[in-house]
């Protein structure tokens, strides 16, 4: 009995969570450059049960017992594995601004491990000189002139470098190469991650590498292609009418858990008030 008591409480906070992941992606359904997260759902591993037989069989040494017997496997429970962004691309959403860009994908390898394909993002420096990734190109200059994330991160160039300009007046080409008139100031920096699955998601769509370290450029890697669009943004990859469809098929899951639960505890408050009363 108590058993079931922890199968039916698993399955209820694996429901909870996933919930709190849906309201999470449909709250940033409008946020640029958001990636969806997934969730992963796994079950713990069954136990074999198996009785206890008290008959004792005659042999010519004595009695022996006839041990045990076979009943049948029982389910554990259910726990959130994981979870994980979608990295599919974005609906573009045109914008006006010169400092919006979007960053559109184009041929990105599959891992042979993973059959996962690649996925490219915008460099960005932290204000401790890490760099991270995104793919919201929703970007402004900051008053000392230099493009800025909205998190307040430094875009970078194709050499790590922070991009200073005069002002909005700008134009940038389909390769990100930055036109203030008929100067080129740089070209907007651009990493690849072989296994995108590996990297650990932050706010406002922002990404780092799991264990530290830097992406290589997407321009040294064989067979990685792209385009940029100014002003234009990368919308959020979140499917809401999906999303709220799930969210209610999670309310229904806690639900009918909820109501299992109910009928445990109906069953152990007759246990102890009736069946094991004393007269």
């Amino acid at each position: 009995m108590f058993r079931g008591f922890y199968t039916v409480g698993s399955g209820m906070i694996a429901q909870q969570r996933k919930t709190e992941l849906l309201a999470n992606n449909i709250a940033n359904a409008n946020t640029p450059g958001f990636k969806a997260d997934q969730s992963v759902i796994r079950s713990f591993p069954e136990m074999f049960m198996s009785s206890i037989e008290t008959a004792r069989i005659p042999t010519k040494n004595g009695f022996q017992m006839k041990g045990l017997s076979p009943v049948g496997s029982i389910s554990t429970g259910v726990y959130m594995q994981e979870t994980l962004p979608l990295f599919a691309q974005g609906q573009l959403r045109e914008t006006g601004l010169n400092t919006d860009v979007a960053l559109i994908d184009g041929q990105l390898p599959t891992d042979e491990e993973t059959g996962i394909p690649g996925a490219i993002f915008f460099r960005l420096e932290n204000e401790d000189g890490t760099e991270h990734y995104t793919k919201n190109g929703n970007f402004a200059l900051s008053p000392n002139g230099f493009l800025t994330h909205p998190n307040g991160f430094y875009v970078l160039d194709e050499n790590g470098q922070r991009i200073a300009l005069q002002n909005d007046d700008f134009h940038i080409t389909s390769e990100g190469v930055i036109m203030e008139g008929n100067t080129e100031v740089a070209t907007l920096g651009v990493s690849f991650a072989q296994r995108p699955d590996t990297l650990m998601k932050l706010g406002n769509g922002t990404f780092v590498q799991e264990g530290g370290g830097n992406l290589p450029a997407a321009d040294g890697v064989a067979g990685v292609t792209y385009s940029m669009q100014q002003r234009y943004v990368e919308a959020s990859n979140v499917d809401a009418a999906r999303a709220m469809t799930d969210m209610l098929a999670a309310y229904r899951a806690f639900e009918a858990n909820q109501k299992i639960l109910q009928a445990y505890d109906r069953s152990m408050e007759k246990t102890v008030t009736e069946v094991g009363r004393v007269t």
